[in-house]
């Protein structure tokens, strides 16, 4: 697994190793906006995740999925803040989300 120092770093790798589409989060599914795709938690794998910590601001907290779809032919990068500035999320993403987490 690649090594980034910021999150721009991790989104410009990812992309250049096939990483295109821009997700987000919505409850319960990603959502990619320029698609209009729709992805539940059974319908994706995280492949690679990057923690980043702000070292004065607690708001640079953020953490950078690497996500593919198989079945939608899809590859791309979720970013999603952590701690007090999460969003909120369903019990199945939570788990989804968790599962991939360094410790």
């Amino acid at each position: 697994m690649e090594s980034y120092d910021t999150v721009v770093a991790a989104l410009n790798g990812l992309k250049k190793r096939g990483y295109s589409t821009d997700f987000n989060l919505a409850f319960d599914k990603l959502v990619c906006n320029e698609t209009k795709v729709c992805l539940n938690p059974d319908e994706f794998e995280i492949t690679e995740v990057y923690r980043f910590e702000g070292e004065t601001n607690p708001s640079d907290e953020a953490v950078v999925y690497a996500v593919e779809s198989k079945s939608k032919g899809m590859k791309g990068a979720l970013v999603n803040a952590y701690g007090v500035y999460a969003d909120p999320l369903s019990d199945a993403m939570i788990k989804k989300l968790s599962m991939h987490r360094k410790i």
